[in-house]
């Protein structure tokens, strides 16, 4: 995976700038393709990145339920083994790219009481028999994206669908959320540095007193700590980024650091730019409003930032 992690971060960075939602494609892309590149057989590849690379197919992650927190014992979607099948019964909650995605990357447990080795995961394509979705009620930010339940009612995928080994998909969610994390950072300083352009912009035009507004000291410091903190921020993401791509020694502390550090230097830069904007930035005639909406789910994507304090401490206490 050398290179493409950062790389994913400067694209995802980018696109983010002008649009949360559409930044949140790239991310989304990547996290279900992901399982595929890390675990998936000659066979796999070359049926799933064939679909990607001709039809533009769409893939999505599906790990999240109603009851979920970090841990695999709160995983209830089950599969059985039927020899040349599986079966699965269950339900994925908040899935991106939900009803729209061509393939989904699904966990589920034989046994939930087995905890962690009992999770395999599956690839279970759109049209798989016993799949419906449910729409989710309208979000916060990220408007720009479906967001849909997936409900499993003896859902049966062929036996070729499984990736990787029975029992391995714990670690390979874990995997693909701990490599993902820096992205999640990317994404959040990108959706920063499009409010503090904007803001710093709005500060030169708009005239109160008899001179722009960026003339007021008040301002000036406070569109100086935003572009202090997002750099701060951009320097963690591309370095965690760099150390994800190398598997460098403590590289799962440093993508946890990144994600929320990130994230939460944008729900910060954001407001404050709502706050530059005065009435303005409360109206959705002006796009900060939507940059601060937007920001909040990098918080909680890929694992809260309270989950990502705990990895930190965790490999600091080697725990």
């Amino acid at each position: 995976m050398e290179g493409d992690i950062p790389s994913l971060c400067y694209v995802a960075e980018e696109i983010a700038k002008v649009s949360g939602s559409c930044s949140w494609i790239v991310l989304i892309q990547a996290m279900g393709t992901l399982p595929l590149f890390l675990e998936g057989s000659k066979e796999q590849k070359e049926k799933y990145f064939s679909g990607i690379a001709e039809k533009n197919s769409l893939a999505a992650f599906a790990l999240t339920e109603a009851s979920y927190g970090n841990e695999p014992e709160s995983i209830k979607t089950v599969f059985e083994d039927k020899g040349d099948t599986f079966v699965l019964n269950g339900k994925k909650f908040f899935v991106p790219h939900g009803g729209v995605a061509d393939f989904y990357t699904v966990f589920a447990s034989s046994d939930p009481g087995k905890g962690s080795e009992g999770i395999s995961a599956f690839l279970v394509d759109k049209e798989s028999p016993g799949l419906d979705f449910k729409e989710n009620s309208e979000k916060l930010g990220m408007c720009g994206i479906p967001t849909a339940d997936l409900i499993f009612g003896d859902c049966e995928i062929p036996r070729e669908n499984l990736l990787g080994s029975q029992g391995k998909g714990w670690s390979i969610a874990v995997q693909v959320l701990n490599m993902i994390r820096p992205a999640i950072g990317a994404q959040a300083i990108g959706i920063a540095q499009g409010a503090i352009d904007y803001a710093a912009q709005y500060a030169q035009d708009r005239v109160q007193f008899g001179k722009p507004i960026f003339k007021f000291q008040g301002l000036r410091f406070m569109i100086a700590d935003m572009s202090t903190q997002t750099e701060a921020a951009r320097t963690l993401v591309y370095k965690g980024a760099g150390m994800v791509g190398e598997k460098a020694e403590n590289w799962e502390m440093h993508s946890a650091m990144a994600k929320y550090f990130a994230s939460d230097v944008a729900m910060k830069v954001t407001s404050d730019a709502v706050q530059m904007l005065g009435g303005y930035g409360y109206i959705k005639d002006y796009p900060v409003e939507r940059m601060m909406r937007d920001a909040k789910v990098t918080q909680i994507f890929g694992w809260s930032n309270e989950v990502q304090r705990e990895i930190i401490a965790q490999r600091l206490f080697k725990e």
